[in-house]
C-alpha cells in the first residue's frame, strides 16, 4: 500500500459538500455511500489478508507520507465543522435537508475524524497527541483520549471494560452502558493519577475539566458567530460522531472475554480477543483500523503495519455492514453468534462463558 491510497476517505468529506450542492435528499449522500456503496463494494472488492515481511514493514513505519495523510484531516475537519456550521444556521435548509446535513457531517467527523484520532492518540509524538485531541475535541469526546488507552486497553474483553459489548447484549442496552461508564472510568483515572502526583482533583492539572470545557468554548465560538442554531448543529453532529464511534466498539469485540486466572488476574490480551475484518476497501477508508487484533496485541504501532492474524475471530463483512447488522439484535445474534461459538471451538482457551 501506497500513502496515496489512504486518501480515498476523503471522498467522505466531499460527499457531504456534494449532497448539499444537490439538496432535497442528496443531503444524505454520505450516509448512502458510507452505509450502501461501501458494503456492495467491499464484497465486490472482496478481502486483502496480505502481511508485509519484516523489512517492508520497516520501510512503511519509516514512510512520511502515511503520518501526512492523517494531518491533513485536521484542517479539512475543522474547515467542514465552520463550513457546516454556517450552512446549518443559514436558514436555507429544510428539516429533513438539515437532518440529512448533520448525519452526513456526523458521520465525517465521528466515522474518519475519530478513526484518525484513534490512531494520532496512541503515538508518543506531541503533534501526534495534539491533532488527536483536537480532532476529538470537535465532537465533544475529548474523554476518550485517557480512556481508551488507559482503561479500555487495559481492560478489554473483561466485565470491567465499559467498551466490551457482553454476549447477548445488544447495541441498545451497550450504548448507556459504555457512555456512562467510559466517561466515569475516565474521570476515576484522571483522579487517581492527580492524587498520585499529590494534586486536587479539582484544579487547572485535571485533564477531564479541560476536556469539557475545551468544546464549551468553541460551541460558545460558533455561538458568537453564527448564533444558536451553530450551537444545535455542532451538538447534534457531535452526538452523531461519537454514538457511530461506539457502534464500532460494540462490533469490535463483543462476547469476547479473556479468562481471569488462579492469581485474581486476566489473561494476556492476544490476537483472539478483538474482531478483525479485512475487506480492502474499507481498510483503506478507515486506516487499517479494521485489523483491530494486531491494534490491541500492539497499540503503538502504525496503521500501515498492522497485520492479520489467522487465528482471530473474523467479522463476516466489513464495518459499515456490521454496523447496520448491530441496529437490529435479532439478525445479528443469529448471524453473529454461530461464528462465535466456532471460535471458541477452534480457540480452547477462551473463556467457557462464550457459547
Amino acid at each position: 500500500m501506497q500513502p496515496w491510497q489512504y486518501t480515498i476517505g476523503y471522498l467522505v468529506p466531499l460527499s457531504v459538500v456534494v449532497g448539499y450542492s444537490i439538496g432535497g435528499l442528496g443531503t444524505f449522500l454520505t450516509p448512502m455511500l458510507v452505509f450502501v456503496a461501501v458494503p456492495l463494494l467491499d464484497f465486490i472488492i472482496g478481502v486483502d489478508d496480505y502481511n508485509p515481511s519484516p523489512k517492508a514493514l520497516d520501510d512503511l513505519e519509516s514512510t512520511l507520507g502515511f503520518r501526512l495523510v492523517l494531518y491533513l484531516f485536521l484542517p479539512v475537519q475543522f474547515g467542514l465543522l465552520f463550513w457546516g456550521a454556517a450552512v446549518f444556521s443559514g436558514g436555507a435548509l429544510s428539516v429533513v435537508e438539515k437532518a440529512g446535513f448533520v448525519l452526513s457531517m456526523g458521520i465525517t467527523t465521528g466515522g474518519l475524524g475519530i478513526t484518525i484520532a484513534h490512531e494520532l492518540a496512541h503515538k508518543k509524538r506531541k503533534l501526534d497527541v495534539f491533532c488527536g485531541q483536537a480532532l476529538l475535541m470537535s465532537v465533544c469526546y475529548m474523554h476518550f483520549h485517557i480512556e481508551h488507552n488507559l482503561g479500555h486497553h487495559t481492560r478489554v474483553a473483561t466485565a470491567d471494560d465499559p467498551a466490551t459489548a457482553r454476549l447477548g447484549e445488544s447495541f441498545y442496552a451497550f450504548y448507556p452502558r459504555t457512555l456512562l461508564g467510559s466517561f466515569s472510568s475516565a474521570w476515576k483515572t484522571e483522579v487517581a493519577r492527580l492524587r498520585h502526583g499529590r494534586k486536587r482533583a479539582i484544579s487547572p492539572e485535571n485533564r477531564m475539566l479541560r476536556y469539557i470545557l475545551l468544546p464549551a468554548l468553541l460551541a460558545t465560538l460558533l455561538g458568537n458567530i453564527w448564533g444558536g442554531q451553530a450551537v444545535i448543529f455542532f451538538v447534534l453532529q457531535s452526538i452523531v460522531a461519537f454514538s457511530l464511534l461506539e457502534v464500532v466498539n460494540y462490533v469490535e469485540h463483543y462476547g469476547l472475554q479473556r479468562r481471569r486466572l488462579p492469581s485474581g488476574k486476566y489473561e494476556k490480551v492476544t490476537a483472539v480477543h478483538s474482531w478483525n475484518a479485512n475487506q480492502r476497501l474499507t481498510n483503506c477508508l478507515l486506516f487499517k483500523l479494521q485489523r483491530h487484533s494486531d491494534h490491541h496485541v500492539h497499540p503503538v504501532k502504525a496503521y500501515q503495519t498492522l497485520r492479520h492474524y489467522s487465528e482471530s475471530p473474523q467479522l463476516p463483512t466489513g464495518y459499515a455492514g456490521m454496523m447496520l447488522l448491530a441496529l437490529v439484535p435479532p439478525l445479528w445474534k443469529r448471524v453473529m453468534h454461530p461464528i462465535l461459538e466456532n471460535h471458541q471451538n477452534e480457540n480452547t482457551t477462551l473463556s467457557p462463558n462464550i457459547t
